[in-house]
């Protein structure tokens, strides 16, 4: 049985922790909790009480975390800390002689990245990035219809990712925010799907040309709009109760409490701040082209203020096309469910259904709705459960690849960091000038 220390207690963390107190305490033992906020500890300690009966673990201010590890003795560390402090965990457990296991992304920048890669090296210890969409039913029955060839040699690919008024803007209330702790979206959150490109089309980025620009929240955006009231975060404010995009807790959320509006005393991190305030660094429109390693191009668009949530991806060969439409949270048009709509998307077979997630259109033929095994329900489509599988108990056969190492978390981020910089400069990046893989 593995032990484990886990390093940030916020959100992400808890499904690490259900697990190893869960469906998997035959296969891994955790020991202790890190973070630099005490009462967010002490709330995941009275979760795991609550839930399991378990009694409290021992609690590290990150401050300390050489001293958890010389303490407990874990033979791995999980990090779900802030993702600028990724770099940091990683790299100091696996000195220490831990393995580690990350949240996406991996870290933020190609100096944190080359850090990571470097100690990784000079260590032998292992790293496991996680990659729950891989897992996804739907997407893993995408990789193998690509894998089988049905399209023949992949051309091209065209992917737009669509974040909605709720979860785009919760990245406007949060420290993502601010660039320097999260990269902004091509980072933070689109690690998730360069990964996939990745995968999908076993290759990695070559070339990357990107543009974006902050041009729907923010305070100057919002000016030039007409909004004439502005105010800070929502605890408190008349103005935010105006406000649509406004995040209302109500006290009875345990979960919001106790993880944030209780821990404010701690270390003075705000959850619901303004989308329309100042301070906001990151983008929330962004288009980016990428030339891959086997030749493959891709056009990518990532908006973060739209009216529902998903994403849509075509992939073009020599033998036809594959198109992969989710809807992960849909438009409502009033009050009645039977209303939901999501626009735009065309009518295919079923006219009770709005669109089959995969269609084959082979080149010469009628399209083909390719069905798949949906598995059980858990979180990113199903992936998280069977994610934790290999991670928490290991893989034992995995011909798709799903597993993801260091290298998988390098290829994805240095999509995401190229892009960042040609943002910057206006000139296409080569991937290669950032970072030594190997």
């Amino acid at each position: 049985m593995k032990t484990y220390c886990i390093v940030g207690t916020g959100g992400r963390s808890w499904m690490f922790t259900n697990a190893l107190m869960g469906n998997f305490k035959e296969h891994g033992k955790l020991l202790a909790f890190c973070d630099v906020n005490q009462a967010r500890m002490d709330y995941n300690n009275q979760k795991i009480q609550e839930r399991f009966n378990h009694e409290p673990l021992p609690t590290y201010l990150h401050v300390d975390f050489d001293k958890m590890i010389l303490e407990q003795k874990p033979d791995r560390v999980i990090v779900t800390s802030m993702d600028r402090t990724h770099h940091h965990y990683i790299c100091r457990a696996m000195e220490l002689g831990c393995d580690a296991i990350t949240e996406k992304p991996m870290t933020i920048d190609a100096e944190k990245c080359q850090q990571i890669i470097d100690t990784k090296n000079k260590t032998g210890r292992n790293l496991t990035v996680c990659f729950n969409y891989r897992y996804a039913p739907r997407c893993t029955k995408v990789k193998e219809v690509l894998a089988s060839g049905a399209i023949g040699e992949i051309i091209s690919v065209h992917f737009e990712w669509l974040l909605d008024t709720s979860h785009g803007a919760d990245y406007f209330r949060r420290w993502h925010r601010d660039k320097r702790n999260s990269g902004g979206l091509l980072v933070h959150k689109a690690t998730h799907h360069f990964d996939l490109v990745n995968w999908w089309i076993n290759s990695a980025p070559d070339t990357v040309f990107a543009m974006g620009d902050l041009r729907f929240y923010g305070r100057e955006n919002a000016e030039k709009r007409g909004v004439k009231e502005f105010y800070n975060r929502v605890r408190g404010s008349e103005i935010a109760k105006k406000d649509p995009f406004a995040l209302r807790v109500n006290e009875n959320d345990k979960e919001m409490m106790g993880l944030y509006y209780d821990a404010e005393k701690c270390d003075g991190y705000f959850r619901d701040q303004s989308v329309f305030g100042d301070g906001i660094s990151i983008e929330d429109t962004m288009s980016v082209m990428v030339k891959y390693k086997n030749k493959v191009t891709m056009t990518y668009s990532l908006n973060a203020f739209l009216p529902w949530e998903g994403f849509r991806i075509v992939f073009n060969g020599t033998k036809g096309r594959l198109e992969f439409n989710v809807v992960e949270r849909e438009y409502l048009t009033s009050s009645d469910a039977s209303d939901l709509v999501i626009p735009g998307m065309r009518e295919i077979g079923d006219k009770k259904n709005l669109i089959p997630e995969i269609i084959f259109q082979p080149m010469w033929g009628k399209p083909q709705v390719i069905e798949y095994d949906q598995g059980e329900k858990s979180g990113h489509g199903g992936g998280d459960s069977r994610m934790l599988r290999d991670v928490l108990i290991g893989v034992e056969d995995d011909p798709l690849g799903h597993a993801a190492g260091y290298i998988d978390g390098a290829n994805s981020i240095l999509t995401g960091i190229a892009a960042n910089q040609s943002i910057k400069t206006g000139l296409p990046v080569k991937v290669k000038d950032l970072v030594n893989l190997y």
